[in-house]
C-alpha cells in the first residue's frame, strides 16, 4: 500500500502546487511536459516487457483481451460514464467539479493504474506506482493551475480507494499464482503502457482500455500445461 500512499500524495500534492500557480504555465511548456511524460510511458512499458519469457502467451492474451474489451465496447462505455457525470454537473458545473472529474478519470483509468497495483499487491513491487505518481504530480500540477485546484486534489480520494481496493484484492491471489504467471501478466500490462504512451504523443489512437481484460489472460493461460510448462 505504500506505492498507493505515494501516488495519492503525489496528486494532493500537485494538485496543491497547481492552485498557486494559476495558469501560470505556458502552454507550450505544458506541451514539452506532457511529451516528456509521454516518453517517459513509453520507457517504462518496454523495460516490464522484458519480464516475460513467453510470446506466445502475450500474442493469445492480447487478441483475446482485446476481442473480450471490444465486445464489451469498454472504451465507448468509460468515455459514456465520463460524459454522463459532467452532463449531470453541467447545470451546476463548477471548476472544483471540472477539476475533480477530469482528474479522477485520468488518475484512474488506464493501464498503469492497474498494472502498479496488482504488482504491488502481489510482490510488493511499487516501482510502477512509484513512476506514476511522478507523472501524476506533473499531470496534476498542469490540470489544477487550469481546472480547479481543490478538485484535483480531491481527486486523491478516488486513487487511494481505486488503487487501494485493487492492491489488496491482488495480495489475496497472489498466493495461488506463481512467479511466471506474474510475469506474463507484468510484460501483458506493460505493452497496454507502452501503447497508452504513444497515445499521448499522439503517434495512435489506441483503445487502450478495450484492452485492459488481457492483462488477466495469461492467469488462465499459464494453466495449461503447454504454455505453464
Amino acid at each position: 500500500m505504500i506505492g498507493v500512499l505515494v501516488n495519492t500524495g503525489a496528486v494532493i500534492l500537485g494538485g496543491a502546487i497547481g492552485m498557486l500557480l494559476k495558469k501560470g504555465i505556458p502552454e507550450r511548456i505544458a506541451n514539452i511536459i506532457m511529451k516528456a511524460v509521454a516518453l517517459s510511458v513509453i520507457y517504462i512499458g518496454i523495460t516490464g516487457l522484458m519480464e516475460g519469457s513467453n510470446t506466445l502467451v502475450l500474442i493469445i492474451s492480447m487478441i483475446v483481451g482485446g476481442v473480450i474489451g471490444e465486445l464489451l465496447r469498454l472504451h465507448d462505455r468509460l468515455n459514456g460514464l465520463g460524459d454522463k457525470i459532467q452532463g449531470k454537473l453541467k447545470n451546476s458545473s463548477t471548476p472544483f467539479t471540472e477539476g475533480f472529474v477530469a482528474a479522477s478519470l485520468l488518475f484512474c483509468v488506464g493501464a498503469m493504474a492497474v498494472v502498479g497495483s496488482l504488482k504491488a499487491g502481489m510482490v510488493g513491487d511499487n516501482s510502477v506506482l512509484y513512476s506514476k505518481s511522478l507523472l501524476d504530480f506533473i499531470s496534476a500540477i498542469i490540470f489544477a493551475s487550469s481546472l480547479g485546484g481543490l478538485g484535483v486534489m480531491s481527486s486523491g480520494v478516488i486513487v487511494f480507494l481505486y488503487q487501494g481496493i485493487i492492491a489488496v484484492l491482488a495480495s489475496f491471489v497472489a498466493p495461488y499464482l506463481g512467479d511466471a504467471v506474474i510475469s506474463e501478466l507484468t510484460a501483458v500490462g506493460s505493452l497496454l503502457i507502452l501503447g497508452l504512451g504513444l497515445n499521448l504523443l499522439g503517434v495512435t489512437k489506441l483503445k487502450v482500455m478495450n484492452f485492459v481484460p488481457a492483462i488477466f489472460i495469461p492467469i488462465l493461460l499459464m494453466l495449461i500445461p503447454y504454455f505453464g510448462g
